[in-house]
């Protein structure tokens, strides 16, 4: 039986993750970076696609432990295990890469005498491939194809009989620690690689160093400061650190409907975070982070605004072919099990809107950007002032048909304005009357055609009755001030989209939208779309409701502060990948937001319906 996705947490080199669960099993692991394939993959299937466990011996199979949590301001975890005879203490962390990818593991006795074991049953390949496996007394090496892994047990012997599985069965008593270190090296290397050698106790002082060091450049002081040092440090554990780009989530297929097909591999970088991470990581005060996600921003979409993509991998890569893993049952028996992302392929205005955002922003933080930008950024929008009338797949990458969707249009005018105000930036304004023209038409047809003066709200997509979500963010990306009238109205409106105290995307099957997104069943309640509901009401005057929604988001955290893409209120449980980047952005932005003075309120009049609106300039 899989473990609840909350129960899990992460651990990081910044390229790439394992996941713990609360049972000591790391049972998702990718070597040697986030988007290779899987050599642990419990979490989607079942023991024999790969674990490695370390618990004291118990007739339990699934004993949990007492108590966990992070060190402060760092991604080392400590679990704690109370047994009859004593009490043990694993400390697990990644260090940041340096050589190769290494995962440390130190058994320290705290009273008593505790009998532990390890048991590591490696899967290459996705969870599929057996390794040939040869052990001694100083290691323990296991080989499959491209892939070997190392394991120094600091000379334990493996218990013989262990099937599948290298087994290790050791006790540890008070004030005495072992350590198990695991290392992926290329199959072709023949020499223990260097960091079996290293001292625990070093690598452990300079893995905390280096967190510790890295938060204290944190500028956030306001009351949700451990909430908010929690994301930064979990979105600096999804950067693949030789890029600056830092993907969606470490995981594939935890499921948005447990039992669906609902089922996506977020170990990509998409391009709708962009103008909201380089916001966070700035506020933050982690200039260094925003300017290498810019490069990697720039890097990744180079080439004809034509083939934009809306997700791209750790490295910029374009080709992310998405393919099913029949051998892995899937989390909870949620299958297919996907790798790689079709989305590459689809459509989506607002990618541009997201990209020229992101430019404006780190264009007035005064980050260098390199010279051929504005060219880029003139294609763009010559691209876009031909393309922009065109149906898409939306924010939401629907597998349903194309739609004129109403968010995909305001990010078109998102486009033409932060095209304007950087051209005034960098004194180019050989294409202000055009882009002025365009965004002016955008906006025209956006508050004609996006909004229903009947239900008195903007919709999902043009001549639809149905909500959405993303509407929540008209007055954060300045195409209407918080005070106007259709705002308020959107606002209010979104009552319908909240399920048990927290907001979906949209409705999905079963309530009023029959397949928008081209799949069956439902989902879980959104958490970035419960933030913006927060975001929302506060800049709307409703700061006390925004404070409860954003307390309430809080409140589904799991114990190490961790949080998925979803949130099911019905079975109090967390859905979708995890920990998910989206999530932890949303959350440090609205604890910012609700962090400021309030703002006088500044009432606009009421427009008549359906009639337009003058553009910020």
């Amino acid at each position: 039986m899989n473990s609840p996705i909350e129960d899990y947490a992460l651990i990081s080199d910044l390229e790439t993750a394992a996941m713990v669960s609360r049972g000591g099993s790391i049972d998702w692991l990718c070597l040697p970076r986030f988007d290779s394939p899987a050599c642990l993959a419990a979490m989607l299937g079942t023991p024999d696609n790969g674990f490695w466990r370390i618990a004291p011996v118990s007739r339990a199979a699934h004993a949990r432990c007492a108590s966990r949590a992070y060190r402060p301001d760092t991604l080392i975890l400590e679990s704690r295990w109370e047994t009859a005879t004593g009490a043990v203490r694993v400390v697990d962390f990644m260090p940041p890469r340096s050589r190769l990818p290494c995962i440390v593991r130190v058994v320290e006795g705290l009273s008593g005498s505790v009998s532990m074991r390890s048991e590591l049953r490696l899967r290459f390949h996705q969870g599929r491939v057996l390794p040939w496996i040869q052990a001694d007394e100083a290691c323990t090496v296991a080989v499959a194809g491209p892939d070997a892994v190392w394991l120094n047990t600091e000379g334990l012997a493996p218990e013989p009989g262990g099937g599948n599985s290298t087994v290790h069965d050791f006790t540890v008593r008070a004030g005495h620690s072992t350590t198990l270190t695991f290392v992926w090296a290329p199959s072709y290397r023949t020499a223990p690689p260097a960091p079996l050698s290293l001292p625990a106790e070093t690598v452990l002082r300079e893995t905390s160093d280096f967190w510790r060091l890295w938060a204290s450049q944190c500028r956030y002081e306001g009351p949700w400061r451990d909430a908010v040092m929690r994301s930064l440090i979990t979105l600096k554990a999804l950067t693949y650190a030789p890029t600056g780009g830092i993907v969606a989530a470490p995981t594939t297929s935890l499921p948005g409907s447990i039992g669906g097909e609902r089922n996506w591999d977020h170990r990509h970088c998409w391009l709708r975070d962009s103008a909201l991470t380089l916001s966070c990581l700035l506020r933050g005060g982690y200039r260094d982070e925003a300017t290498a996600w810019l490069g990697w921003l720039v890097r990744a979409i180079a080439g004809e605004p034509a083939d934009l993509q809306t997700v791209y991998g750790v490295a910029g890569q374009r080709l992310l072919p998405e393919t099913e893993a029949p051998w892995l049952s899937g989390y909870e028996g949620s299958r297919p099990v996907r790798f790689g992302n079709s989305a590459v392929s689809q459509f989506q205005l607002d990618v541009y809107g997201e990209v020229l955002d992101a430019l404006l922003l780190s264009l007035r933080a005064g980050i260098p950007m390199p010279g051929h930008v504005w060219t880029l950024v003139e294609a763009m929008m010559d691209h876009l002032g031909r393309q922009w009338r065109e149906p898409d797949q939306g924010l939401w990458q629907v597998r349903g048909p194309a739609r004129q969707f109403v968010h995909s249009k305001v990010m078109t005018w998102v486009a033409a304005d932060r095209a304007l105000r950087m051209g005034e930036l960098l004194g180019r304004n050989g294409s202000s009357a055009r882009w002025r023209t365009l965004r002016d038409e955008v906006h025209r047809q956006v508050c004609r055609e996006g909004w229903d003066a009947g239900r008195g709200a903007f919709v999902q997509s043009y001549g639809s009755p149905a909500l959405d979500a993303s509407a929540l963010l008209i007055p954060r990306l300045g195409f209407l001030p918080a005070g106007d009238g259709r705002v308020r109205g959107t606002v209010r409106a979104m009552g319908e989209l909240t399920h048990g105290g927290f907001v979906r995307r949209y409705a999905s099957n079963g309530q009023g939208l029959h397949g928008v997104d081209g799949m069956p069943g439902r989902e879980g309640t959104f958490v970035a779309c419960s933030l913006w509901y927060a975001d929302a009401l506060a800049t709307t005057g409703r700061r006390e409701q925004a404070t409860e929604m954003f307390e309430r988001v809080l409140g589904i955290r799991n114990d190490l502060g961790l949080l998925s893409e979803q949130w099911d209120p019905d079975a109090g449980r967390q859905l979708g990948n995890a920990p998910q980047a989206f999530s932890h952005l949303a959350l440090v932005e609205t604890a910012y937001l609700l962090s400021e003075p309030e703002p006088e309120p500044e009432p606009e009049p009421e427009p008549e319906p359906g009639s337009g609106s003058k553009s910020l300039a």
